[in-house]
Formats: C-alpha cells, structure tokens, sequence
C-alpha cells in the first residue's frame, strides 16, 4: 500500500503516536510559558531580578565592569595640515577646522572636568582631615576630664581611708584606756547571756 494514500484512520493513528510521543514520562517537557510581569516600582523590579537570579543559583552572575573614563585623543606631535591664512583654501577645509575646533572644546572641557573633581576631592579630603582632628581633639579633651574626676575620687578615696585610719587609732587609744580604768567582774567573762530562753516565758 503506498503511503500518500493512507485512509482517515491511519491519519488518526499517526496524530495519537505523536501525542503519546509528546507526553512521554521520560521526556523533558518543554518550557512553560511564563506570564508577562511589568514592575511598577523600583522595588518591585528588584524583587523580579533577584527572583530571576534565583531560579539558577548555579548559574554565574555577570558583573560589569567599571566603565573607564574618557580621555581626549592626545595632540599630535608632528602637525601636518597647518592652517594658514592664506585666501585660497578650498571648500573642504572649514570641515577639517570644524573637526579641529570641536576635539579641542572636548579636550578643554575634558580637562576642566577633571581639575573640578580633583578640586572637590581635595576639598573633601581637607574637610576629613579637619573633622578627624576635631574628634580627636575633642576625645581628648573629654579623655582629660575624665582622668581628673578619677584622680578626685581615688585622692578623697585616700583622704577618707587617712582620716578613717587616724580616727581608729584614737578611738582605739580612748576606749583601751577607758577599759583599764572600769574595774572588770569576775564572772562577767565567764558567765554568757543566753540567746534564748528556755521554759517558753
């Protein structure tokens, strides 16, 4: 039987194979299309971004490099169309001056962007420098202040043990001498008053 004239039912045999062929177990299935989210807000586009990296932790994430800065062409050391003020120069060289002008206004506004960062870098550099030497300044100051009061305290710490050690010793000297002038009883040293009496009254 030839295959161009395959009947209705051979047709629906081929379109099932195909499905189940589609659908096999082992088979990856294909990717899901995933719905359109449009961010409205800077922070919900981050949560997309970090949601899309997140997929793939695997994957390696591309890190761009810092841009490097302009710089104009250097100057040429040997000039070669030397423009001169003679009057028959043709059409072709006021395009060639009009080049020359707009690389010089580069080259000059390129420099004066540059002596304005270093200007506002030196300026900042000089302000760190003045408040790191008000703070240390004023932690010293603070530092002084607090060595004083600790030095008041440790002196009337020490005047106080003074007085205390020379008040002892008097009183010391005063009750000794009053004790050998009070005739002592016998019994007193050995005879104890109870801590508690006995009998409950």
């Amino acid at each position: 039987m030839c295959e161009c004239k395959r009947g209705p039912r051979q047709g629906r045999k081929m379109a099932a194979t195909t499905r189940e062929s589609n659908t096999r177990p082992g088979k990856p299935a294909g990717k899901e299309p995933q719905p359109l989210v449009i961010a409205k807000t800077a922070a919900e586009e981050q949560r997309l971004k970090l949601e899309r990296l997140m997929r793939n932790p695997d994957k390696p994430v591309p890190i761009p490099e810092r841009p490097k800065e302009w710089n104009p062409r250097a100057p040429p050391e040997f000039v070669r169309d030397v423009m001169g003020s003679s009057a028959g120069a043709g059409s072709g060289e006021f395009h060639v001056y009009r080049h020359l002008r707009r690389r010089e206004y580069q080259r000059q506004e390129c420099m004066d962007t540059m002596s304005e960062k270093q200007k506002l870098d030196k300026e900042y550099q000089e302000k760190l420098q003045k408040n790191n030497q008000a703070t240390a300044e004023k932690t010293a100051k603070r530092r002084k202040k607090r060595q004083k009061i600790k030095e008041k305290k440790l002196m009337a710490q020490k005047a106080k043990l003074q007085e205390g050690k020379d008040g002892d010793g008097d009183s010391g000297s005063n009750s000794a001498s009053s004790s050998d002038m009070v005739p002592r009883k016998e019994g007193d040293d050995d005879a104890e008053e109870p801590s508690f009496v006995m009998g409950g009254r």
